[in-house]
């Protein structure tokens, strides 16, 4: 049994080990042999989560904003930048943690918006509008 701390812990350390430092053999040890994607965007699998990750530009980066936890569940809130899209993607990833590993995947994913773009005034990631 683990705690919500723990869980937050071992989801931000997945998170950094296969978007932030690309390294596909430690990453297997955080997603489980099992795991089950839920995004539209993805293909199904672990591996299939890596091959995209090996297909995105060497120029991604995932920066979390904030991660909170409910039981076996994390939700990381985070932007990822630099993947060759017009803009970055601001992102809710949740995820299900069983046995120590991530075995369950969804996310909601929006483009960034500029200071004009945003009807309300706010950016939607951080402190400052991108570009600025």
């Amino acid at each position: 049994m683990t705690t919500p701390a723990q869980n937050k812990e071992l989801a931000l350390n997945a998170f950094d080990t296969l978007f932030g430092k690309r390294d596909y053999a430690a990453a297997e040890k955080f997603w489980s042999d099992e795991y089950i994607q839920h995004s539209a965007h993805i293909p199904p699998g672990r591996e299939g989560l890596f091959g995209l990750v090996r297909a995105l530009p060497d120029t991604l980066r995932y920066e979390n904003q904030f991660v909170i936890a409910e039981g076996d569940y994390v939700m990381l809130y985070g932007r990822y930048a630099g993947s060759g899209a017009p803009a970055a993607s601001v992102v809710a990833d949740v995820v299900r943690i069983e046995d120590g590993k991530l075995a369950e995947h969804w996310d909601v994913w929006e483009a960034e918006a500029t200071r004009p773009e945003s009807a309300g005034g706010w950016p939607m990631f951080g402190d400052r509008f991108p570009a600025e």
